[in-house]
């Protein structure tokens, strides 16, 4: 999966293991469910998604960080092509960008937000979730 840019390699990194083990949540994009692991700590949004060969086209995974700031992605050592949706803390989609699967470039918020929601690239513009639309449920409560 991306994974934050950080400095210091983890140990799930380096072995090359895919962190299945997450807690989960159910959030909803409009009429559509998405089924997300919750990476919510420094060691979990390292290892994101990252040497992965499958995602379900209904699952992915949010990273949640501590405060709202700049977030910026990449692809080192992930296997699938996917979409971030960088969220605002009430739901709302600020941005989103494609990323390709085996690359560094970095893919960054517009605007400083706590939550990024990475999916199958190509899920969110197939259900017209894009910015301005708002995600709810898990740490987004209900409509």
């Amino acid at each position: 999966m991306a994974l934050c840019i950080s400095l210091f390699p983890h140990p799930s990194q380096a072995e090359g293991v895919a962190q299945r083990d997450l807690p989960r949540t159910t959030l909803n994009a409009g009429m559509y469910l998405i089924q997300v692991q919750v990476a919510s700590t420094a060691e979990q949004r390292a290892t994101g998604l990252m040497y992965r060969t499958d995602l379900r086209d209904n699952e992915g995974m949010l990273f949640i960080f501590e405060k709202a700031q700049m977030q910026c992605f990449w692809m080192k050592n992930t296997q699938i092509p996917l979409t971030a949706a960088f969220i605002a803390d009430d739901g709302t989609v600020v941005n989103t960008v494609d990323m390709q699967p085996r690359t560094t470039n970095s893919h960054c918020s517009t605007k400083p937000v706590r939550y990024v929601l990475e999916v199958r690239q190509g899920w969110l513009a197939q259900h017209g979730v894009g910015p301005g639309k708002r995600i709810t449920g898990g740490p987004f409560g209900k409509n």
